[in-house]
């Protein structure tokens, strides 16, 4: 490892270290339909190296989309990333002013601040979309409570699904999709998901792919559902 390399890596462990001090032990998750009670409160970098918390800084009250990347991924990964690229640059200022993405590393130990950051750029990533590391139990945990990930990720090539989480955490209200859907669709997707079917199509739409949308259920849960107000245990 380069000394540089090496350097990055301690300055990051410093970082998560007093990330968890300020914080203080992770909070315990009661049963009860979405909230902080649900979703954990847990620390996370962002690709700028600020530190910021799960639930009270990057979920309450905000509309969302949230996928799993991790930055040497040689499958999926690159192909969501350029593709909600191209799916921000459609949304426009829209992104980061009421809509937020987040794209949240499974290999945290790899990726530090300054890998996402070299990484976003790459993609021309513009400001409004958050990359994000942590620790590495603490992502596995949002991953679960989010539906993000399965018992099947262990047979997948990327170790995970290629899937977006979009919600509405104010209502409680969330939808799975492919994250390698077709851009103007995905855009389409999710501004009907926050607007209503009223919101103006952006394009026409190509036919679906064979990962199509779910329905609207609670993230975690395993069993597609109708639209609700929480997210059950």
């Amino acid at each position: 490892m380069r000394p540089a390399q090496l350097r990055s890596r301690i300055g990051f462990a410093a970082l998560l270290a007093t990330a968890a001090t300020l914080l203080g032990p992770a909070p315990s998750i009661a049963a009860g339909p979405g909230g902080p009670g649900y979703f954990p409160n847990v620390p996370l970098i962002t690709q700028d190296g600020k530190v910021v918390h799960f639930y009270d800084d990057l979920l309450k009250g905000k509309s969302v989309v949230i996928n799993l990347i991790y930055t040497h991924c040689s499958g999926n990964c690159p192909l969501e990333t350029a593709k909600l690229s191209q799916v921000q640059r459609i949304l426009g200022d829209r992104v980061g002013k009421d809509i937020f993405f987040y794209s949240i590393s499974i290999d945290p130990m790899n990726d530090t601040p300054e890998t996402l950051k070299s990484y976003a750029a790459k993609f021309h990533v513009q400001p409004g979309w958050l990359f994000l590391t942590g620790r590495k139990e603490d992502i596995k945990l949002i991953g679960k409570r989010l539906g993000l990930t399965s018992l099947t990720d262990a047979t997948n090539l990327d170790g995970h699904q290629p899937a977006l989480m979009i919600g509405r955490e104010a209502t409680g209200e969330w939808m799975m999709n492919s994250a390698v859907d077709n851009p103007r669709f995905l855009a389409t997707t999710i501004l009907h998901f926050f607007d209503g079917y009223q919101a103006k199509p952006v394009a026409t739409l190509r036919r679906r792919t064979a990962f199509s949308p779910r329905a609207i259920r609670s993230p975690g849960s395993s069993s597609p559902g109708t639209r609700t107000s929480g997210c059950p245990i």
